[in-house]
C-alpha cells in the first residue's frame, strides 16, 4: 500500500471520528514548492459534507494523522490545504523494496484480454516520410506502454497495397522503367517505386497542359488525360485478376516491402501481424447485409446502403454503393471484425491515424457498437497532429516529402557534428563513434516527437532536438551516461552497493528525498500513460527525474562522501535513477549509451 492509499484510509477515519461523517473520497495534490511538505490533502471538497472553518478542519485532521500514522512526521495548514511531511524512514523503506527490482514500474501480464494497436499502415507506392515517423513512434510506444501496464498487446498494421495510386506507379514503371529494378539502380525498393509515382504525376500534368493548350477545359482534361485513363484500366484489370497485371503488382509490392523493412529496422519498430488491403477490401459486405436485417442500416431507392447517425450528432453515412461495391467504411468494419476472429482474446483496439480522420473513426466506432460487438466499447483513435518543418508542408506527388531514411541519416550526421564539437570522444573507435551518433541522433528525433501531446501539431526542428541542454533526448542520454560513469568509478573504488541501508542508520538529504519521491511515481505514470495513450507523459516524467538527479548531483557529494553508509545509498540511488531512465526510454523506443 503506497502512502496515498494509507493516507486516504486514515483521513476518512479522521473525518468519521471527529465529525461523524463518511467521506466518499479524498483529494490529494503534490505540495507546492514554496510550502513545507510532501503531499497535500485538499480540504475544500470536504466542506460539502463537513461544516466549519477549512483551516480548523485541516488542523484537526493533521493532528489525527500525526498521532495515528507512523509515516507522518509533521503537518502544516495553509488556507484550505493540509500539507503533510512524510518521514525519511518511509522513503528509505520504499527504496529498499525497489532498488533491486529489475522490472520496477512494470506490471506482469495477468489479464487474458488483449489490446491490438495499429500503426504505420503505409501505401505501397512511396517510401515512408516524416509523417509516418510520428505515426510509427506513437503507435510503437503506446503498444510498449500498454504492455508495461500489464496487458497483452498485438502490434499490427494494414498495408494499403491496392487502388489507383498503386496502379499509377506500376503504369509509370511500364512506360518509363526500361526494365530497371532496385538492384540494378542500387535504390531501396520503396524509393525506387516512389520515383515512378512522381514520374506518373509529372507525365499526367504534362498531358493536362497539352490538352488545355488544344482548347480542352482543364477539369475535363484532368479526368480524361490518357495516362490517367490507362491507370484506371489497369485497376480494372487488377480487380478482374489479369495475370500480367497481378504479377507486376506482386513484384513491385515486394520491392516496396523490402524497403519498408529496412526503414522499420533502422527506426526500431516492429509488428506482430500484417493485414493487406488487397485481402480486406471485400470484407464487411456480409456484415452490411446482416445489419440491414437488424435495422442498423437502411437501403435507398438507388439500392445504396446507409446508416443514419443524426440522432448521435453525426450525419448519414454510406456503407455500400448502389452497384454493391464497398467503401472504405465497409472495409474498416470488416477488418475490425476479422481481427477479432483471428485473435479472439482482443477486447480493444487502438488506431494510430492522423487527426484528419477523426470523423471517420467516430462513425466507425459507433457503427460497430450498433452492430452489437462488445469489444467496440474499447476502441480508441490515437489521433495526432501533423509534423511540419520550417520549410513548409510535404507533397508526395511532387516528390517534396521529407524521406524517413534521409531524416534519420541527417539526425545521425547532426549528432556527429555536435558531439565532435563537444569533444570527449578521443578514446572511441570509429565504429563506436558511428554507433553513438546513431543512438544520439535517433534518440533526439524520437524524444522530440514523443514529448509532445499526440493531439498537438509539431514544428520539427532537427538542430533544436539534438541540443545537449533542456528537454531533449541527448540531455537525458547524457545524464544516463554520467550515472554509468559514477557506477564504474564506484566499482573501481570498491564501494559496496549491494548493502541495505536501514532507516535508523541514516538521515536523508532533502535532494535525496526529492529524488525518491520522483522514483515513487514511476509506476503510476506508466498506468496513467497507458490509460491516456500518451508517451508524452513518460517522456516528461523522465525529464523531471533527470532534472531531479542533476540537482541532487550538484548539491551532494556521491563518491566523495566520507560517511560510508551515505556513500552507498547515493551510489544505489544513482543506479536506480539510471535503471528507470533506461526503462522509461525503452517504452519510448529510445536507446541509452553507456558512455558519451
Amino acid at each position: 500500500m503506497n502512502i496515498q492509499e494509507v493516507l486516504t484510509l486514515k483521513v476518512k477515519e479522521a473525518v468519521n471520528t471527529i465529525y461523524k461523517v463518511d467521506l466518499p473520497e479524498v483529494e490529494f495534490q503534490p505540495t507546492r514548492k514554496d510550502f513545507e511538505g510532501d503531499i497535500t490533502v485538499v480540504i475544500f471538497p470536504m466542506l460539502r459534507m463537513v461544516k466549519g472553518n477549512p483551516v480548523q478542519i485541516g488542523e484537526q485532521i493533521g493532528q489525527f494523522l500525526k498521532d495515528q500514522v507512523a509515516e507522518v512526521n509533521d503537518f502544516n495548514v495553509v488556507k484550505g490545504f493540509l500539507n503533510i511531511t512524510i518521514s525519511y524512514s518511509y522513503y528509505l523503506n520504499f527504496f529498499n523494496e525497489i532498488k533491486d527490482d529489475q522490472h520496477f514500474g512494470y506490471v506482469e501480464q495477468k489479464e487474458a484480454d488483449a489490446v491490438m494497436v495499429e500503426y504505420s499502415s503505409p501505401n505501397t507506392n512511396k517510401p515512408l516520410h516524416l509523417g509516418h515517423i510520428r505515426n510509427n513512434l506513437l503507435g510503437y510506444s503506446v503498444a510498449e506502454i500498454i504492455k508495461a501496464s500489464g496487458k497483452k498487446v498485438y502490434k499490427t498494421q494494414i498495408i494499403n497495397d491496392r487502388g489507383i495510386h498503386i496502379c499509377k506507379s506500376m503504369l509509370a514503371w511500364l512506360r518509363f522503367g526500361h526494365g530497371e529494378t532496385p538492384e540494378s539502380t542500387q535504390l531501396k525498393g520503396d524509393k525506387f517505386v516512389g520515383n515512378y509515382y512522381v514520374a506518373f504525376d509529372k507525365a499526367y500534368k504534362e498531358e493536362i497542359a497539352a490538352m488545355v493548350a488544344e482548347g480542352v477545359d482543364k477539369k475535363v482534361a484532368e479526368k480524361e488525360a490518357p495516362i490517367l485513363l490507362d491507370a484506371q484500366e489497369m485497376l480494372r484489370k487488377w480487380e478482374s485478376g489479369d495475370e500480367e497485371v497481378v504479377a507486376l503488382w506482386r513484384t513491385m509490392n515486394q520491392w516496396v516491402y523490402k524497403g519498408f523493412e529496412v526503414t522499420y529496422s533502422n527506426l526500431g519498430v516492429d509488428f506482430d501481424q500484417y493485414y493487406y488491403e488487397s485481402d480486406t477490401y471485400l470484407l464487411g459486405k456480409d456484415v452490411v447485409e446482416d445489419g440491414l436485417k437488424k435495422g442498423v442500416f437502411y437501403r435507398k431507392e438507388d439500392s445504396s446502403v446507409w446508416i443514419d447517425l443524426t440522432d448521435e450528432g453525426l450525419d448519414e453515412k454510406i456503407v455500400l454503393r448502389s452497384d454493391g461495391t464497398a467503401v472504405y467504411m465497409t472495409q474498416d468494419i470488416g477488418t475490425a471484425i476479422q481481427r477479432v476472429k483471428d485473435n479472439p482474446d482482443v477486447k480493444g483496439m487502438v488506431y494510430t491515424v492522423g487527426n484528419e480522420q477523426d470523423y471517420h473513426f467516430k462513425v466507425l466506432f459507433l457503427i460497430l457498437k450498433k452492430l452489437g460487438f462488445d469489444w467496440a466499447e474499447n476502441l480508441y483513435h490515437l489521433s495526432y497532429g501533423m509534423v511540419d518543418l520550417p520549410s513548409g508542408k510535404m507533397k508526395s506527388r511532387e516528390g517534396t516529402v521529407v524521406d524517413a531514411d534521409d531524416l534519420m541519416e541527417d539526425m545521425t550526421r547532426t549528432a556527429a557534428e555536435i558531439s565532435e564539437e563537444l569533444g570527449k570522444l578521443e578514446d572511441y573507435s570509429e565504429a563506436e563513434k558511428r554507433e553513438l551518433y546513431k543512438i544520439i541522433g535517433l534518440g533526439a528525433l524520437k524524444y522530440y516527437i514523443l514529448k509532445v501531446d499526440p493531439k498537438k501539431r509539431i514544428l520539427f526542428n532537427p538542430e533544436e532536438s539534438v541540443d545537449f541542454q533542456g528537454n531533449t533526448g541527448p540531455f537525458i542520454q547524457y545524464t544516463y551516461a554520467r550515472i554509468q560513469s559514477i557506477l564504474r568509478k564506484a566499482v573501481d573504488t570498491k564501494v559496496s552497493i549491494s548493502d541495505t541501508i536501514e532507516s535508523s542508520e541514516i538521515e536523508l538529504h532533502e535532494k535525496e528525498k526529492e529524488l525518491l519521491k520522483q522514483l515513487q511515481i514511476y509506476p503510476d505514470t506508466i498506468q496513467l500513460a497507458a490509460t491516456n495513450f500518451s508517451p508524452a507523459l513518460i517522456a516528461n516524467y523522465t525529464y523531471d527525474l533527470v532534472k531531479g538527479f542533476n540537482s541532487f548531483y550538484q548539491n551532494v557529494s556521491i563518491l566523495g562522501e566520507e560517511d560510508e553508509k551515505k556513500k552507498i545509498l547515493r551510489v544505489q540511488l544513482a543506479k536506480k535513477v539510471g535503471d528507470v531512465i533506461q526503462s522509461s526510454f525503452r517504452l519510448l523506443g529510445i536507446e541509452v549509451p553507456e558512455r558519451m
